[in-house]
């Protein structure tokens, strides 16, 4: 699912101990009859839509969303009654687990309104307890059906592991990163000069997430 200027790296995950609601590689295209508002409607995303929905169906409405972001199609939105809308409560059909990039804002790359995901972001797309913590508080407290993780192309947190960069808080963010790096089969130049490479480690630290999701 590319973006402009980057290139996505998305991934689903399965049920977590039975407390994420969630699907493991299911893009199946969603029922005619049946369709997410993550596309503007009457306002935000409400519980009984939301319920409706089957995982693979979420996945269907965020993947025709990114397809409007890239050909530059988005539709229109009225931010303010999605606000008040949503006011009084909030139902998400998705947890997004993303990079902080500014490149890669979630709402505006699947073409999503208030109301419609969850959206967590930190440097490298990394999991930590406060990211499952997060989670949890999405699928098991608030019904999202569906975690995506989410990466990028050009991911500088990718290049200062890959350069093993030492720097404050930063270090010890890195060090979650790095087991990408020996994980990732890649032939040719294993350094941060080859974009195809850092492009190999990041969806490497993809899969790696996704894992420690599943099994942590």
């Amino acid at each position: 699912m590319p973006t402009a200027p980057d290139k996505l790296f998305l991934n689903q995950t399965a049920d977590r101990r039975q407390f994420l609601n969630a699907t493991l590689g299911i893009c199946a295209i969603a029922s005619p009859a049946l369709s997410l508002q993550l596309a503007p409607g009457e306002g935000s995303l409400t519980k009984e839509e939301r319920n409706r929905m089957t995982p693979s169906q979420v996945i269907d409405e965020l993947t025709k969303g990114n397809e409007r972001f890239r050909k530059g199609k988005m539709v229109p939105r009225n931010y303010l009654v999605e606000k008040r809308t949503s006011a009084a409560g909030q139902f998400p059909a998705a947890v997004v687990h993303t990079c902080l990039d500014s490149r890669v804002p979630a709402e505006i790359i699947f073409d999503a309104g208030i109301g419609d995901v969850f959206v967590s972001r930190v440097a490298g797309n990394i999991i930590n307890d406060d990211i499952l913590g997060s989670m949890e508080f999405g699928c098991a407290v608030s019904g999202a059906k569906v975690v995506l993780v989410l990466g990028h192309t050009a991911c500088g947190a990718v290049k200062g592991a890959i350069s093993d960069v030492v720097t404050g808080n930063l270090t010890g963010l890195l060090a979650r990163i790095k087991p990408a790096i020996p994980a990732t089969e890649f032939e040719g130049e294993k350094s941060v000069k080859n974009d195809t490479y850092v492009d190999a480690v990041a969806r490497t630290n993809v899969r790696l997430g996704l894992a420690a999701i599943l099994f942590t």
